[in-house]
C-alpha cells in the first residue's frame, strides 16, 4: 500500500514501524527458532572491554575507519604540495574534528617544535619584535569557529560534473573552534602608531615553510578579526594544520591562512608574491584576471544524500541534511529543491548565530522512491543569493578555478543512489 505521509502521521508511522519489526522478529522467532540477535549472550555482555591505558589518546572505533582524510591522486602533481578532502559526507553538526579536517600544504608539513618557534613582526613599526611561543601564550586569548575555505572548493566544477563525491567536490573546508591573540593586539605591541595613516597600509605574512607561502593583507581586515593561532577545537593545531601557531583570517580563502607563521611585516603596499598574482585569481573568458578576491561568497551542498551517502532506509521519513557558509557574516535561509530548481522549500537551520562559520541545515521530508534532483540555495545576512553554474558562468566564463560557490545538483535514482549531474 502507498500512502503519502503528512507531517502529523510521522509519528504514527515510526511508532508503527517499530512494531512491525518487533512483530517481524518476533515471527521469525517462532519459524526458525530463536533470534541470536536477542536470545544469544554476546561478547560485550560477557568480556571486560579496553582499559583505560590501552587508549590514552582516543580514536575513532574501527568500524568508522572509513570516515577519513582523502586526496585525489591526479590533481596535483605531488603528495607534497598537495590537499586532503573532509569527509564532510559521513559528517554532522558543524565542528570538524582535526583528525579529518581540510589541510593544503604547498612544500609539505613541517615539525616544528613549540621551543624553535619565533613570530617576528617588522616593517612600518615602532619596535621591531620577535615573540617566542610563550610569549603569545602570554596575551588575552579569543575562542571563536570559523570555517577554512580552499578558493579552490568546487573549481573542478567548472568545466561541468566531474567528481562523484561531495568530500571531492567539496570538502576543502573544514569548520573549528581557533583560540589565539587578535592579529591587532601584536601589531600594537610592536608600535603600528610609527606606520602614520593606517588606510592605505598592508601587513604582509609568510610561513616557515619552503613555501613560506606569502600573502598581502589589507590593514583594515589584520585590525578586524584576524587571528594568531595556536589551539583548535580546544587543543593543540595538529602539525598539517600549523603547529605550533598559524594565522586565521576569517571568511576569506584559505590560503591567507598561513601556516607555521613566522613573519609580519607591516608595508605600505601589497607585496605582489606569487600566491596573489600567477595564483588565486580569477580568470576570465577573455583571458583578464580579477584580482584581491578574498572573501568566500556565500555557498551550501546537501551532504545526504549525496553519491557517498545513498539513501540507506525504506520509503517514508527522511532527512536531507547539509552544510551553508558565508565569508560575509552569517547563514540566514537555505532554501532545497528536489527537482532541479523548479520549487523550493525553506530548511531548518541548526546552531545558528556563528559568523563566518559553516551553519548546518536540515528538510525532514518523506520519500516514496521518486527520483530528485537535489540542490540547496544559501542566502548570507547581507541579502547574497547562491547563484546557479549558468550564471556564474554568464559572468566569468569557464577558464577559472576560485571561488566556484554554485549551486550543486544531485541526481537520487529510484534506489536511493545519488550521482553529480548538472541542470541546465
Amino acid at each position: 500500500m502507498n500512502r503519502k505521509l503528512t507531517s502529523t502521521s510521522r509519528r504514527a508511522f515510526l511508532r508503527g514501524s517499530a512494531a512491525m519489526a518487533a512483530g517481524g522478529l518476533a515471527g521469525a522467532a517462532g519459524a526458525n527458532g530463536a533470534d541470536p540477535l536477542i536470545t544469544e549472550t554476546q561478547d560485550w555482555a560477557i568480556y571486560t572491554g579496553a582499559g583505560v591505558d590501552e587508549t590514552p589518546y582516543g580514536l575513532p572505533i574501527r568500524f568508522e575507519e572509513d570516515v577519513v582524510r582523502r586526496n585525489v591522486e591526479w590533481l596535483t602533481a605531488s603528495p607534497i604540495s598537495s590537499i586532503n578532502f573532509t569527509p564532510i559526507h559521513a559528517l554532522d553538526g558543524t565542528i570538524t574534528p582535526q583528525g579529518c579536517a581540510f589541510e593544503r600544504h604547498h612544500s609539505g608539513a613541517i615539525e616544528l617544535r613549540k621551543e624553535d618557534y619565533r613570530l617576528m613582526i617588522n616593517g612600518l613599526v615602532a619596535t621591531p619584535l620577535v615573540f617566542d611561543y610563550t610569549d603569545i601564550e602570554r596575551f588575552p586569548r579569543e575562542n571563536h569557529v570559523y570555517f577554512c575555505e580552499c578558493a579552490a572548493n568546487t573549481g573542478m566544477e567548472w568545466a561541468g560534473a566531474q567528481l562523484n563525491g561531495v568530500q571531492f567536490t567539496h570538502g576543502m573546508i573544514h569548520n573549528m573552534e581557533y583560540t589565539g591573540v587578535p592579529l591587532r593586539t601584536l601589531l600594537n605591541e610592536a608600535g603600528l602608531g610609527a606606520a602614520g595613516d593606517l588606510a592605505d597600509k598592508w601587513v604582509y605574512v609568510e610561513g616557515a615553510d619552503a613555501s613560506s607561502n606569502g600573502r598581502s593583507i589589507p590593514m583594515e581586515k589584520a585590525l578586524d578579526d584576524v587571528l594568531v593561532a595556536f589551539k583548535a577545537n580546544g587543543e593543540a593545531l595538529r602539525m598539517e594544520h600549523g603547529y605550533p601557531v598559524r594565522l586565521v583570517v576569517p571568511g576569506w580563502e584559505g590560503n591567507m591562512w598561513v601556516k607555521w607563521l613566522r613573519r609580519i611585516e607591516v608595508t605600505d603596499m601589497a607585496v605582489g608574491s606569487r600566491e596573489e598574482t600567477s595564483k588565486y585569481t580569477d580568470v576570465y573568458e577573455d583571458g583578464t584576471a580579477r584580482k584581491w578576491t578574498w572573501v568566500m561568497d556565500a555557498k551550501s551542498v546537501i551532504t545526504s544524500p549525496s553519491p557517498q551517502s545513498p539513501v540507506r532506509h525504506g520509503h517514508g521519513p527522511m532527512v536531507i541534511s547539509g552544510l551553508a557558509w558565508s565569508g560575509h557574516g552569517q547563514i540566514t535561509r537555505v532554501d532545497v529543491s528536489r527537482d532541479g530548481g523548479m520549487s523550493w522549500e525553506t530548511a531548518r537551520l541548526g546552531k545558528q548565530g556563528d559568523s563566518k562559520a559553516l551553519t548546518r541545515f536540515y528538510l525532514d521530508t518523506t520519500w516514496s522512491g521518486e527520483e530528485m534532483l537535489l540542490q540547496s540555495r544559501a542566502m548570507d545576512e547581507t541579502g547574497y543569493v547562491q547563484p546557479t553554474k549558468t550564471q556564474l558562468r554568464e559572468q566569468r566564463g569557464e577558464n577559472s578555478v576560485y571561488h566556484n560557490n554554485c549551486i550543486q545538483t544531485w541526481y537520487v535514482n529510484a534506489e536511493g543512489v545519488a550521482e553529480n549531474v548538472e541542470v541546465s
